[in-house]
C-alpha cells in the first residue's frame, strides 16, 4: 500500500508542476568556451538548501545548472553525519524544499510513506525521517546533483569562475557564470576548538561536535562537555546512552538558555523582509538574537536529564587545560575537574579566509566592520566578522572594482545571517530565501544578456495574424 500511496503521490507532483509550468520557454543562451561547457550556476552543496535552490532555478526554465556535493550519496548535510538529536528542532508543519507546491511538502510525503494517522501522532520529525523526505526530493524532481565532488578553489575568469574541484577520479575545472555556496553552518569559516584545549590535549581525547565521534569508545569513561547550545546537549545525551561513567556539561552563562529566538522569527514579515532593514536595526535585530542564543529543547534536556550520571554547570568556564598523566586537568571557577574524554561544543567562527575555495580573495570581501559601526555600546566583535552580503546573497568587495566577480559568488550558509535573516542554512527561513536567491540570480543572468535578447527581440519575425481575409 505505501509503494501504491507513493507512486500516486509522485504522480501528483508530476501534474502539480505541469499545472504551474508557466513561463515553459527555455530563455538563457548558452555560452561555450575552449575549454569546456559552461553552466550558468553551479551550487555548491546537495543537503536541503541546494536542493531547493536548485529546484528553484529549474521552476524558471534554468536547465543548465549542477549541484555538487563532496558526500556519498544520501549522506549530503548533517542529518545522519554528525547531527546527533533525535528529532528536528523545528515544528513538523514546516514548509520550505517544496517552494509551494503542496504534493511535495514533508507532510504529502510522509502521509504517502506512513499514513495520516501516523502523521496525526508525529510529534517533530526525526532527522533521519528528513534525510529520507530530501533523497525522495532529488530523486522525484530529477535535481542534477554530482556527489563526491568537491570544491577546492575558485578563479576568476573574466565573466566566467572557473573551479577546481577533486573527484575521485582526480581533479577537474568546471566553468561557470554563477556560483552558490550552499555549504552549511560552517559554510562560512570552520568549527572552533579554543586554542588552550588544541595546543594542551592530544588529538584522539577531544572531538568538536561537528566530527565524527566514536562514542562506543568511550564507554565507562568520564567525558567532558563545554557549551550551552543544542548541539552540546545532544552529544552529551548521545555519550550517555552509549554507556559513559559520567557527562559534566559547563557553560559560562548564568543559565542556560531558556527562550528560542528561532520561534519568534517564523513569521511572514521579518522572514521575507528582515533583509530590507537598514543596517542598524539588523544589527540591533541580530546582536539581540545572537546573545539569547538557542536553547536545547525540552525533550533534549530530558534525554540528558533522565541519566542519574548526568550533571550541568553554569558560569563554569573552562580556564586552562592540562595533561595529567592520561588524565585531562580542566580548570574552573569550581574547581578543578577531571576527565576521561572532552567534547567541545564552541560552535563555528564566520571568516572567509577559512574556506579554502574563496582564502585566495578573502581579504577582498567586505565584512560588516567595512561597512557598518555601531553605535557605542552595541558592538560585537563576532557580528563584525560576518560578509556584508548584497541583496541576493551575493558577496560584495571591501575596496569597489578590485574584485568584480565577487557579485558572482552567492553565500547561501550561516555566514549570511547578519545581512539576510533567518534563510541561509535554516529550514525555517528557507521559504523565503530560496525565493530571494533564484530571483536575484535570474535578475544576473537576464542583465547580463539583455542586448542578446534586444536583438533577438528585433529579429522576432513569428506571424500570430496570418490571413486578413475572411475564410471561404
Amino acid at each position: 500500500m505505501t509503494n501504491e500511496r507513493l507512486a500516486a503521490l509522485e504522480a501528483q507532483v508530476a501534474r502539480d508542476l505541469t499545472y504551474l509550468d508557466y513561463p515553459a520557454r527555455p530563455w538563457v543562451p548558452p555560452r561555450s568556451h575552449p575549454d569546456g561547457p559552461v553552466r550558468d550556476v553551479v551550487i555548491v552543496g546537495g543537503g536541503q538548501a541546494g536542493l531547493a535552490i536548485a529546484f528553484g532555478l529549474m521552476r524558471e526554465k534554468l536547465g543548465n545548472i549542477l549541484v555538487i556535493d563532496r558526500n556519498p550519496a544520501g549522506q549530503e548535510g548533517p542529518w545522519v553525519t554528525f547531527a546527533r538529536m533525535i528529532t528536528l528542532r523545528t515544528p513538523k508543519h514546516l514548509t520550505g524544499p517544496d517552494l509551494g507546491v503542496p504534493s511535495l511538502t514533508p507532510r504529502a510525503w510522509f502521509e504517502a510513506t506512513y499514513g495520516e494517522a501516523a502523521w496525526a501522532d508525529l510529534g517533530k520529525l526525526p532527522k533521519e525521517i528528513w534525510q529520507d523526505y530530501l533523497i525522495w526530493y532529488r530523486r522525484v524532481l530529477n535535481i542534477p546533483l554530482r556527489n563526491g565532488v568537491e570544491l577546492t578553489q575558485v578563479v576568476p575568469d573574466g565573466d566566467l569562475l572557473r573551479l577546481r574541484v577533486e573527484t575521485a577520479a582526480g581533479e577537474e575545472t568546471l566553468l561557470t557564470r554563477k556560483l552558490v555556496l550552499a555549504t552549511g553552518i560552517d559554510g562560512a569559516g570552520r568549527w572552533h576548538v579554543p586554542d588552550f584545549i588544541r595546543q594542551a590535549v592530544p588529538e584522539g581525547l577531544y572531538n568538536h561536535t561537528s566530527e565524527f565521534i566514536d562514542f562506543t569508545g568511550l564507554k565507562g569513561k568520564r567525558v567532558g562537555v563545554l557549551g550551552a547550545g543544542a548541539s552540546a546537549f545532544d552529544n552529551a545525551g548521545t555519550a550517555l546512552e552509549a554507556g559513559v561513567a559520567s557527562v559534566d556539561l559547563c557553560l559560562r552563562r548564568a543559565d542556560i538558555p531558556r527562550v528560542n529566538p528561532y520561534r519568534w522569527m517564523e513569521f511572514s514579515g521579518f522572514l521575507g523582509h528582515f533583509a530590507d532593514m537598514p543596517d542598524l536595526d539588523r544589527w540591533r535585530f541580530m546582536r539581540h538574537i545572537f546573545d539569547l542564543n538557542q536553547p536545547p529543547p525540552q525533550d533534549t534536556f530530558h534525554r540528558c536529564a533522565m541519566h542519574p550520571h548526568f550533571t550541568f554547570h553554569t558560569s563554569c568556564p573552562w580556564e586552562w587545560v592540562r595533561m595529567e598523566g592520561e588524565e585531562i586537568h580542566v580548570g574552573t571557577p569550581k574547581g578543578v575537574m577531571i576527565f576521561d574524554h572532552l567534547v567541545v561544543g564552541t560552535g563555528f567562527i564566520v571568516e572567509a579566509a577559512f574556506r579554502p575555495e574563496v582564502a585566495a580573495f578573502a581579504k577582498d570581501i567586505a565584512v560588516w566592520a567595512d561597512r557598518f559601526t555601531p553605535p557605542r555600546g552595541e558592538g560585537n566583535p563576532l557580528l563584525a566578522r560576518y560578509p556584508y552580503l548584497g541583496d541576493a546573497f551575493q558577496f560584495t568587495e571591501r575596496k569597489p572594482g578590485a574584485a568584480p566577480h565577487l557579485a558572482h559568488i552567492h553565500n547561501f550558509t550561516f555566514g549570511a545571517t547578519l545581512s539576510m535573516g533567518l534563510s541561509g542554512a535554516s529550514i525555517s527561513g528557507m521559504k523565503y530565501g530560496v525565493a530571494r536567491l533564484v530571483r536575484g540570480l535570474i535578475r544576473d543572468l537576464w542583465l547580463a544578456d539583455r542586448q542578446h535578447f534586444l536583438d533577438d527581440l528585433k529579429a522576432y519575425d513569428q506571424a500570430e495574424l496570418v490571413s486578413t481575409t475572411w475564410p471561404a
